[in-house]
């Protein structure tokens, strides 16, 4: 396995670990009945468990994009040293926003978030 696509599983862990953390901050914040029925009539959630929510929305909408970069530099064999820190800058990145978007820190979020777009941005550039 490459090292890209080891951060891409190290990503898929990070995704997972986060919707734990959005789900049980959401039932500290609705309650269990709530989060078992249909989600038609969901309350919308707020502070720390709304900021939770959209993060996680947002890291499988990264994830969407990260995924098919790596995988298309793997089945090109076009992996190197570049990739894997633009990989490696990635992964840093959403960790950095998986901290800093529920703790309500917009500008950093909004920079960390950039940083992790243009990795993604730059491996899709080095599949050419």
């Amino acid at each position: 396995m490459s090292s890209e696509l080891g951060i891409l599983a190290l990503y898929g862990l990070l995704v997972m670990v986060i919707t734990v953390v959005q789900v049980l901050s959401a039932l500290g914040q609705v309650g269990l009945k709530t989060l078992a029925r249909p989600r038609d009539d969901m309350p919308r959630l707020t502070g720390v468990a709304g900021r939770l929510e959209r993060c996680l929305a947002n890291s499988v909408v990264a994830m969407a994009l990260f995924a098919p970069a790596v995988l298309i530099l793997v089945l090109l064999e076009k992996t190197g040293g570049g990739t894997l820190l633009a990989a490696q800058v990635f992964l840093i990145a959403r960790l950095a926003y998986a901290v800093l978007y529920p703790a309500g820190t917009p500008w950093a979020r909004t920079g960390v978030w950039a940083l992790g777009f243009l990795a993604t941005l730059y491996l899709y550039i080095a599949a050419f």
